[in-house]
């Protein structure tokens, strides 16, 4: 992993082989900058107040082996990226802005397929970890967990049912509180239509009328414009004037030019074109005597006529600008009136599926339930013999279900019990740390060093039942010390058997444990602050873990400690 421009560190390459690795330093060297890298290269929170100052951006680049079949190789490629002999490179960016931005296998990528990628690969644990292990829904969450497909298999049915019974109530609580409102508005609806219905209009029939009653309001200055075009055109015979009329010049014009169109051929042209003007002039007369005969002031129609304009703007008025908008918002409003009076009906269908899903629903919770009843001895018998190799051989954890008794809950085991989207379980881990004890909640019966093994003790028990590959601990050995902080490194130390584990720690105990050792180094030159990560060989171990053991690297008790510490760590190990 390569770090870049993240807190103090400038440019550092950090070598995490397999095993256990343990990252130390001095206080404000920047060692939790290691797993806050890891963080952000699998899809953490990207924060712009890591990026160093003085420094537009910071990196975050890893190689990790991923075989190509292995669940997280699959979904990479899914995604387009590239695995190339069994490696995936992952690589982050956050600028000083706040801008962040990822790659895998050398494709640019979403940020939640980092987090996808981590479900397979990486548990990162910090001293957070210890508070959110103290929440009630953390714990159900562990136990859930545990217990694999009795849970998760009828929890996921659970879930399903329990968002359509939500549904159902929310739409049934609406119907039945706003039943008044919904009945006001279908008298309305109702009203509105009838009117409409009494009125019968016709698509277009607005319009349609608007002209009728205009050309029946002025019938006579219709008929006599009429008449006069066609006088003009034709004349009139009946009355024998003298006036000379468009078809007569048009018909002199013709027979003139016609005479001589044998001379020329583009006057020739012109007598064709005045025949056919002639010709259209004869019709269009014509068809004026028609309109003109046709033309009728009937003032009982136009009275008629402009009723019913009247009746139909009351309804544009109301409902639409036009009567096509009116008809229209009556077949909505008709759809509407439908379901507002099939309220009844769907009142009981509602019922009746609220009921039937409430029953399924009370048998999912009591599979869950049975489930974690199940699996709730078995955690806690596998947590209490892992505090028992982290040196607390009399403490003892317990795992209590139990639920609250509501009047409106589900039928589960003879109880009406409160329910939600996980069941109707409350699951709290207790400990007992000695004989004669009794059992208590986490938050008030364990120290922060009873506290940090617990946590410890519930990851190696997951490790057993969902393992990933790596392992992430940032001083989860906090508030632990002397014997019990050489049990934690023994006990990592076998973790790392199965799987990849780094911590970050400032006990001398467990880091006498690990396979490797990193020291992050800080350095000044007055006005700025740099930190480097070095592995260190076994000469520079033991001045480290001097420098932890007495503060002193070049103590030579503090030597002879911890070469002592580093021998007895080894001998465990063997015996293990």
């Amino acid at each position: 992993m390569r770090i870049q421009g993240l807190g103090v560190i400038e440019d550092a390459v950090v070598e995490l082989a397999p095993g256990f690795t343990v990252v130390t330093g001095e206080t404000g060297a920047g060692k939790t900058m290691v797993v806050t890298g890891l963080g952000l290269l699998f899809g953490g929170r990207a924060d712009p107040g890591l990026v160093r100052n003085g420094t537009g951006k910071a990196l975050v680049e890893g190689r990790l082996s991923v075989p190509a079949d292995s669940p997280a190789g699959r979904r990479a490629a899914d995604a387009g990226a590239e695995v190339e002999d069994g490696e995936l490179l992952l690589a982050r960016t956050v600028s000083a802005e706040g801008r962040s931005r990822a790659h895998v296998g050398g494709r640019a990528a979403p940020i939640g397929l980092l987090t996808d990628l981590a479900d397979d690969l990486i548990a990162v644990h910090g001293q957070t970890d210890q508070q959110r292990l103290l929440r009630p829904a953390r714990q159900r969450g562990a136990l859930d967990r545990y217990a694999g497909e009795a849970v998760s298999v009828p929890l996921k049915a659970y879930g399903g049912v329990y968002r359509r019974l939500r549904e159902v109530s929310a739409e049934l609580e609406e119907i039945t509180t706003l039943a008044r409102e919904r009945a006001q508005e279908a008298d309305l609806l109702r009203f509105g239509l009838t009117e409409i219905e009494q009125v019968a209009p016709q698509p277009g029939e607005d319009t349609a009328l608007a002209a009728e009653t205009e050309r029946l309001g002025h019938a006579d200055a219709l008929r006599t414009a009429a008449t006069t075009a066609h006088e003009a055109l034709l004349g009139d015979p009946e009355t024998g004037s003298d006036a000379v009329d468009a078809s007569t010049l048009l018909g002199a014009a013709q027979r003139v030019v016609e005479a001589v169109r044998t001379h020329d051929a583009t006057l020739g042209a012109l007598a064709d074109r005045l025949g056919e003007v002639g010709y259209l002039v004869s019709d269009v007369a014509t068809e004026l005597a028609s309109y003109a005969a046709g033309v009728d002031a009937d003032p009982v129609r136009l009275e008629v006529a402009e009723e019913r304009r009247a009746a139909l703007t009351g309804l544009t008025r109301k409902y639409g600008a036009s009567i096509d908008e009116v008809l229209a918002w009556a077949e909505r409003s008709a759809a509407r009136l439908a379901e507002l009076d099939g309220d009844d009906d769907r009142t009981e269908e509602l019922t009746a599926e609220r009921d039937a899903l409430r029953a399924e629903l009370a048998v999912l919770a009591g599979e869950v339930s049975a489930g974690r009843h199940d699996a709730a001895e078995r955690f806690a018998g596998a947590v209490t013999g892992e505090l028992t190799a982290l040196a607390m051989p009399y403490a003892r954890v317990s795992v209590a279900i139990g639920g609250v008794d509501a009047p409106d809950g589900l039928e589960v085991g003879g109880r009406t019990l409160a329910y939600g989207p996980m069941g109707v379980d409350e699951v709290e881990l207790q400990l007992s740390p000695h004989p004669g004890a009794p059992p208590r909640a986490l938050a008030k019966g364990a120290s922060g060093g009873e506290l940090s093994r617990v946590m410890l003790a519930v990851e190696v028990v997951f490790a057993g039942a969902d393992p990933v590959p790596t392992f992430v601990f940032d001083e989860v050995d906090q508030g632990v010390g002397g014997k019990a902080a050489v049990e934690v490194g023994r006990r990592l130390a076998r973790l790392a058997r199965v799987a990849q584990v780094i911590v970050v720690t400032h006990l001398p105990q467990v880091a006498a444990f690990a396979d490797r050792h990193l020291v992050v180094e800080k350095s000044s030159d007055g006005t700025v602050t740099r930190s480097g990560v070095v592995t260190l060989d076994d000469a520079a171990r033991v001045r480290e873990l001097s420098r932890m053991l007495a503060g002193l690297e070049d103590s030579e008790l503090g030597r002879a400690h911890a070469e002592e510490l580093l021998a007895t760590a080894a001998g465990a190990k063997r015996e293990d």
